[in-house]
């Protein structure tokens, strides 16, 4: 009879061991997919939705690789206006721009329409996006910094 209840009592424990190991490691795994999802940073989330807006916006004139349409669309790779002023990318994005505008010193007959239809978020988006792409390495665009420059056009 003693032996019946010590392997009893000890089948308990192990079961209880067992359980607080498995609780615990459903605890921890959890904690680890919360700090994963917390390490996405904005840039990170800002790039995914940025090559959305690029996609259904962009990506027609200046292609899948950026590359855009010799003396057409300019492309966006190591451009200055790519890689220079923020506030002038904007812009372009915000106001569009003349098709005899040179970039990079060469000039393209197509000109690029207003997009101010799109939301500060999409512009700072899809501008983040583009100077993360296609060979380029900048910072990214704010909504604060596309909100004051289309503040200036009102």
């Amino acid at each position: 009879m003693n032996r019946v209840l010590r392997c009893s009592f000890v089948a308990g424990v192990m079961v209880s061991v067992f359980s607080f190991q498995s609780c615990a490691q459903t605890k921890n795994a959890t904690q680890k997919s919360t700090s994963d999802a917390a390490k996405v940073s904005p840039t990170e989330v800002s790039m995914a939705a940025g090559k959305l807006v690029y996609n259904q916006n962009c990506l027609v004139c200046h292609q899948a690789d950026g590359g855009g349409v010799p003396h057409l669309n300019p492309p966006l790779s190591q451009t200055d206006y790519v890689l220079g002023e923020k506030a002038r990318l904007i812009g372009v994005v915000l106001n569009g721009l003349d098709a005899h505008e040179p970039i990079n010193d060469e000039v393209y007959s197509n000109v690029m329409p207003a997009h101010n239809f799109l939301t500060d978020q999409q512009i700072a988006d899809v501008l983040t996006f583009v100077r993360n792409s296609f060979e380029n390495k900048a910072s990214a665009v704010s909504v604060a910094e596309v909100k004051a420059e289309r503040a200036k056009k009102k």
